[in-house]
C-alpha cells in the first residue's frame, strides 16, 4: 500500500511535485535511495527481500511509483511488481513505460498494482486489477492510494486534498513544505485526520517529498527511513541532482568532441 500525491504541470519551473508514503510490513528488509548500476542512471531505494523498488527517478527525469492494489484473480507465483518498477525506470520517457507496463500487466502474471508514470511532457496511471486501465494526468492535484486515483470516496485521499488545497501552491517550497506537514500526520481517534499507519506489523515505513523542476540545480529528494511524523527526513537531492545531469554531461561531451572533429578536418 502507499499514499500519493503529485502536483503536476501546475506550478511555474516545477512540473513535478510529489509527496509519498510507503506502506509495508516493518521487518521487511529495505535499502534508501541510492544510484544503481546499469543505464539509464536511475535512484531509487531497494527491496532487499524482492530486489524491486517502489519509487524512482531515471536519468531522463521520468518519476516511476509503484502501488499495490486489490485484485480477485492472483496468480500462485506472481512476479514482483518491484522489479516491474525497476524494469520501467529503464524506459526512455513516461509514453514508453505505460506501454510497457500495460504489456506486462496484460500477461496476468502480476498481482495487482498501480503504476504512476510521469516526466515533465507526459504522466499516466496504469490500473492494474481485474481490469487494466489508463488514466492520463491532466495538470493539477492527483492524488493515489491502493485504490484508483482520484477516488473522492477515499478517506485519506480527500484528507490529503483537503490539505494540499488550504492555500494557492504557487512554488516547490510551499508543496513541499504543506506536504511534509499532510504525510506526517497521524489519525486522530476515530481513525480520521491523518495518513501515518504506526503500530502492530504493517505500517508506514518510509517518505518521499520530492521536486523535478526545470532547472537540475534545483531538484529536491527527501527520504525518510520511517513514519515521518517520528523521524526527521535526509537530503538525497545531490545523488537526484547527479542522475539528472547525466544527459547534460553527455551532450555537453558529444559537443566537445565534435568541435574537436571540427578542428582536426580544417587542420
Amino acid at each position: 500500500m502507499c499514499i500519493l500525491a503529485i502536483q503536476y504541470k501546475t506550478v511555474r519551473n516545477a512540473p513535478i511535485l510529489v509527496a509519498h508514503n510507503r506502506e509495508e510490513r516493518f521487518d521487511r528488509p529495505t535499502q534508501p535511495p541510492k544510484i544503481q548500476s546499469g543505464k539509464p542512471r536511475a535512484i531509487c531505494g531497494v527491496d532487499r527481500k524482492a530486489g524491486g523498488t517502489w519509487l524512482g527517478v531515471n536519468q531522463h527525469g521520468l518519476l516511476v511509483v509503484a502501488a499495490n492494489r486489490q485484485k480477485t484473480n492472483v496468480p500462485a507465483e506472481p512476479r514482483s511488481r518491484g522489479l516491474l518498477c525497476r524494469e520501467l525506470l529503464g524506459m526512455a520517457n513516461s509514453r514508453d513505460a505505460v506501454e510497457h507496463a500495460v504489456r506486462e500487466l496484460a500477461t496476468g502474471a502480476y498481482a495487482g498494482v498501480n503504476y504512476l508514470c510521469v516526466d515533465a511532457e507526459f504522466g499516466a496511471v496504469v490500473h492494474g486489477g481485474n481490469h487494466i486501465e489508463t488514466r492520463e494526468l491532466t495538470p493539477g492535484l492527483h492524488v493515489m492510494t491502493n485504490g484508483s486515483i482520484d477516488d473522492h470516496r477515499d478517506d485519506r485521499q480527500e484528507f490529503i486534498r483537503r490539505q494540499l488545497t488550504l492555500q494557492k501552491i504557487e512554488s516547490a517550497v510551499t508543496f513541499l513544505a504543506m506536504a511534509s506537514r499532510a504525510f506526517s500526520r497521524k489519525p486522530d481517534a476515530s481513525g480520521r485526520r491523518g495518513v501515518v499507519l504506526t503500530g502492530g506489523e504493517f505500517g508506514t515505513v518510509s517518505s518521499t517529498l520530492l521536486s523535478l523542476p526545470r532547472k537540475i540545480q534545483n531538484s529536491v529528494f527527501q527520504y525518510t527511513s520511517g513514519p515521518p511524523c517520528d523521524m526527521r527526513y535526509d537530503d538525497y537531492s545531490a545523488l537526484l541532482r547527479q542522475v539528472l545531469s547525466t544527459d547534460k554531461a553527455k551532450e555537453a561531451r558529444d559537443a566537445f568532441e565534435e568541435e574537436e572533429e571540427d578542428v582536426a578536418l580544417a587542420d
